[in-house]
């Protein structure tokens, strides 16, 4: 039986904070939420590619990393094993993968990534340099051509 309620945290794009983890990186992680925030061992955040940016090959040893992709193109290699990836796409990468993602577009890849235990991620992104969302960032946050790209790539249907 629920003895309290809690008031859920919400966040709009003006809130977030984005860094990049090294400066001369091509990739920028707008901080959602994390375990400051959320009052729980996950990071959310957006991770915005510049073309030909990505992440350095890496591994977590406890932590489960979803990406969502928003709007882009990239590949996704996982342990040796590569796939493309385009908005509407998911994909997990397991505890102890070695993994990267990368865009391989013409144009930025946005994409939504969730990390659960935190594992150090926030604090990792906190670390690094602060930077601006631009407007395209904002516009990609606040779009709402989501409900078009789902019906159009047939994952669900609307009446």
């Amino acid at each position: 039986m629920i003895t309290h309620c809690m008031i859920p945290v919400i966040k709009s794009p003006q809130d977030y904070q984005a860094y990049r983890i090294s400066p001369n990186d091509q990739t920028k992680l707008a901080i959602i939420f994390n375990p400051a925030n959320a009052n729980t061992s996950l990071t959310v955040c957006l991770e915005v590619f510049d073309v030909g940016g990505k992440t350095p090959l890496h591994q977590h040893h406890f932590a489960v990393e979803m990406f969502f992709i928003l709007k882009g193109e990239g590949k996704a290699s996982c342990d040796g094993k590569s796939i493309n990836i385009r908005a509407g796409d998911s994909i997990l990468m397991p505890p102890t993968s070695n993994h990267i993602i990368e865009n391989i577009g013409s144009t930025r890849l946005y994409t939504l990534c969730i990390m659960v235990p935190n594992e150090d991620f926030a604090e990792l992104i906190h670390s690094g340099t602060l930077v601006d969302l631009d407007e395209e960032d904002i516009q990609v946050l606040t779009s709402s051509n989501f409900h078009e790209k789902f019906t159009e790539r047939n994952y669900f249907h609307i009446d």
